[in-house]
């Protein structure tokens, strides 16, 4: 039960926050603002270091696989993430990381032999066919100012791709060192932090674009708190699903993002269709096939 109101928060908490961060990608670079975001998140939650221990060779393995974890999942899976906010939009790229569910089934059954029911694999079709009608619904979408059009999809939607296939991997990644260790989700937040800004500093040749004074104060405070949402708490939450739930599970009930999606996207995109409504819906029942 834990595991699956973690994952139901740590939806909430995420979709929100990136409505916030979108309207920040209209001005920054994707790269900075996760940059920022990740410096702050772990500043803020530093005092998880108190309970590190290397004592042996097997502890110092396991922070090594959430270091790349983090690089992997939170420093190239969320600058995608932000870069698709900036081109697609929140309920669209949420809308594409349904797929996650079946991405992070297969690699959990590849992987780490976690099996999959004959009902999740009919869950998992259904959320498939119910995301493909809602994409090729594609003329209800405002581009806005955009460089895409529809007549370059795959442009379009290679960054939320790489986003699903960035967190999944992370997130098995996270999986692996939970079931060999002892580690809290405190701890493997904060250290899967450091390896997104070592990486992410690395990537700017250690140049760090502190745009965070350049803003607004009202936006300031609305920053901070879809860090503290999206990235400490969102992350923490992310973390407690990987613990206590399989990979496949916990991706499914992490992908309800869509349909909480729809109480903001009235506010940034466009009108929610009734044909909308009903396949995400759908797409929510495969979802709870998934979970049963």
């Amino acid at each position: 039960m834990i595991g699956i109101l973690s994952a139901f928060g740590a939806a909430t908490s995420w979709t929100y926050a990136c409505f916030i961060w979108r309207s920040q990608t209209q001005k920054y670079k994707s790269i900075d603002i996760n940059l920022i975001k990740n410096i702050i998140a772990f500043l803020i939650f530093i005092p998880a270091f108190i309970n590190l221990s290397l004592s042996s060779t097997t502890e110092l393995k396991n922070i090594f696989i959430l270091l790349i974890s983090g690089i992997i999942g939170i420093g190239l899976g969320d600058t995608f993430y932000l870069k698709s906010l900036q081109t697609i939009g929140t309920r669209k790229t949420l809308s594409i990381e349904t797929l996650s569910p079946l991405m992070a089934a297969l690699s959990g059954e590849i992987f780490i032999n976690e099996n999959l029911t004959t009902k999740s694999w009919v869950g998992i079709i259904i959320v498939s066919i119910s995301l493909f009608i809602i994409l090729k619904k594609g003329s209800v979408f405002k581009w806005g100012n955009s460089p895409f059009s529809e007549k370059n999809n795959f442009k379009i939607f290679a960054f939320p791709f790489l986003s699903v296939l960035c967190a999944v991997l992370g997130g098995l990644f996270s999986r692996m060192v939970f079931l060999q260790s002892n580690l809290s989700p405190f701890l493997t937040t904060e250290i899967r932090l450091l390896g997104a800004i070592i990486f992410l500093i690395s990537l700017k040749g250690f140049k760090i674009n502190f745009f965070f004074k350049n803003i607004e104060k009202k936006q300031q405070k609305k920053f901070l708190l879809s860090i503290l949402l999206g990235t400490n708490i969102g992350i923490l939450l992310q973390q407690v699903v990987f613990k206590t739930l399989p990979i496949g599970l916990g991706w499914a009930l992490l992908s309800t993002s869509p349909v909480i999606s729809l109480f903001f996207a009235k506010n940034e995109e466009r009108e929610i269709t009734k044909k909308i409504i009903f396949f995400t819906c759908f797409l929510f029942f495969g979802l709870t096939l998934i979970i049963l």
